[in-house]
């Protein structure tokens, strides 16, 4: 009995090998598909982390650099009315002589200028520089103000006044006057700013400011020969002829809140220090920094031995 082989023929070509591999595609297994979930969770999780350290890092170099911003504004609006304090109007033309040529004129500085009318008047004694250690309701802890006058100006036609008080104001005829004080808004409790005011209402200059306060470099001559500098508060001025300079410290604080350990501290104004994770309200665990600064006055060597 003959045996009958049966011959399986596969289809040759392209159109076969893709029937063939069609039936032998297999899926994933499940723990391959938990395996590649927990990996991609693991990614996120990761990049997760790194995108709440980098929003950290950039809130606080963000708020470093806002507090160095308000900090160096607020000394440069206060130092450049503290360089001018007392500086008075050079009269070119007293009108006392007369010589053979107008350039020999002798010069004179105007000491005093009398109030008229709504014009307070310059008087450098009393209005050079005056502090209040604790200022009450319409007080200020720090006001400066100089002499105002016109003068010849190459744009102009006519002489005007260059001199400008905190909020860029022109001041009255006679007198430039700046006053600053560290403000808190009723409406705002939690809210401080440094205020200055000129010839209109007072105006925030910067925000976030815990502390502001105001020292005087005082110069004492009692002893021939020796001259003695002391550093007091505004109570202890006696005569404002004899300050010779001011140093002026700011206490800046930032936006964000900021995590850092329990007991973290800054250096107030006077020196101490302050835990500010102790701290309530919008400064509890904010960046504080304390900026210090000293203006020499540079006119009050004759308003302290010649004016008074």
């Amino acid at each position: 009995m003959s045996k009958i082989i049966a011959a399986i023929t596969l289809p040759t070509g392209t159109r076969g090998q893709k029937q063939l591999k069609k039936q032998t595609q297999r899926g994933v297994t499940l723990i391959e598909l938990m395996v590649g979930i927990t990996i991609g969770l693991l990614t996120i999780a990761v990049a997760m982390g790194a995108l709440m350290v980098s929003r950290g890092v950039s809130g606080t170099v963000s708020d470093a650099s806002l507090i160095q911003q308000q900090a160096s504004y607020a000394m440069r609006v206060i130092g450049q009315q503290l360089r001018q304090a007392g500086s008075l109007r050079l009269n070119l033309d007293p009108g006392t002589a007369t010589t053979e040529s107008s350039y020999l004129i002798p010069a004179a500085f105007e000491a005093q200028i009398a109030a008229s009318g709504s014009d307070p008047g310059f008087n450098p004694v009393t209005q050079t520089i005056v502090g209040k250690q604790s200022p009450g309701t319409d007080e200020y802890t720090l006001s400066v103000g100089y002499r105002n006058y016109t003068e010849p100006v190459f744009t102009s036609a006519s002489e005007i006044s260059l001199h400008r008080n905190c909020l860029g104001e022109n001041g009255t005829t006679s007198l430039v006057l700046s006053e600053f004080v560290l403000y808190t808004p009723s409406s705002e409790p939690n809210r401080r700013e440094l205020r200055c005011k000129g010839t209109s209402q007072p105006q925030a200059i910067i925000n976030n400011v815990a502390n502001f306060q105001v020292r005087y470099l005082l110069q004492d001559n009692a002893v021939p020969g020796t001259s003695t500098i002391k550093t007091v508060d505004a109570n202890g001025v006696s005569n404002w002829g004899q300050v010779q300079a001011v140093q002026v410290c700011l206490v800046l604080y930032g936006n964000e809140p900021i995590d850092i350990p329990t007991g973290t501290s800054y250096t107030d104004c006077d020196g101490s220090a302050v835990i500010i994770t102790n701290l309530t309200g919008t400064r509890k665990n904010r960046m504080h920094i304390a900026f210090i600064n000293t203006f020499q006055l540079r006119s009050q060597g004759l308003v302290g031995s010649v004016l008074q």
